[in-house]
């Protein structure tokens, strides 16, 4: 995978919000994706009490959206948790992990924002530019924006608004369930990127790509089939 070492990762706040504010500008949110034959989800966790990040990427065929690759990374965590800073501290061990595969993705799926971000440069659209891969922006809460309610329906949505700029939707994958905020990452618009999340979505609120990497990181081993056990 041709990943781009744009910046250092030890930084300061301040010099991590100029780099935001660089490479927002670079950001793509119209469609520049091919074929999708792989999807690719991510969930990060820390250990010894946060000094050690751990990524799991989980990698499932599209559109069956079977288990076929994974790969867990570690390293110590050298950024500190500050909302609207998440790229910083996650992204260098998921692009570790990202190095491991085999099988490069055709889409990312990530748990967190893409352009609904202050700065407009979420973890999504972090990782879609240094990989150069198309990305989503999957967010279980609201980092920032307002919107109107959203119909109990399965794939209703609604605008996600700031500073009176569509910045992502907020779907509901699963009635009686709180929505998702989408957010185009990189390459892909926010229509198509509602279109993925719920493809890649069966009967649960979350995507099987973040389900998946989610029971990867919980350190529940595939099977000898070559299939991750996920219920």
């Amino acid at each position: 995978m041709n990943i781009k070492q744009r910046h250092p990762w030890v930084l300061t706040a301040e010099e991590a919000t100029a780099i935001q504010q660089e490479l927002r500008q670079e950001v793509v949110t119209e469609d520049q994706l091919g074929a999708v034959q792989f999807v690719a989800g991510m969930d990060v966790g820390f250990e010894a009490e946060g000094s050690i990040t751990r990524a799991a990427i989980a990698v499932l065929r599209f559109p069956d959206l079977q288990f076929h690759e994974q790969a867990i990374a570690r390293r110590p965590t050298t950024f500190p948790y500050i909302p609207g800073y998440l790229s910083f501290r996650e992204v260098p061990t998921v692009l570790d992990a990202l190095e491991q595969l085999q099988t490069i993705p055709d889409l990312l799926l990530c748990d967190g924002q893409g352009i609904a971000h202050p700065r407009r440069l979420g973890i999504a659209c972090h990782l879609g530019l240094l990989t150069d891969l198309p990305a989503i922006g999957v967010g279980k809460s609201r980092l920032v924006g307002r919107h109107e309610d959203v119909p109990e329906q399965r794939g209703s949505w609604v605008p996600l608004i700031h500073q009176k700029e569509t910045i992502g939707a907020v779907l509901r994958t699963r009635p009686g369930t709180k929505p998702l905020y989408i957010s185009p990452g990189h390459k892909i618009s926010l229509l198509t990127a509602i279109e993925y999340v719920m493809s890649c979505t069966t009967k649960y609120r979350l995507p099987e790509t973040t389900r998946f990497a989610h029971k990867l990181a919980s350190a529940k081993p595939a099977q000898s089939n070559g299939q991750l056990s996920i219920s």
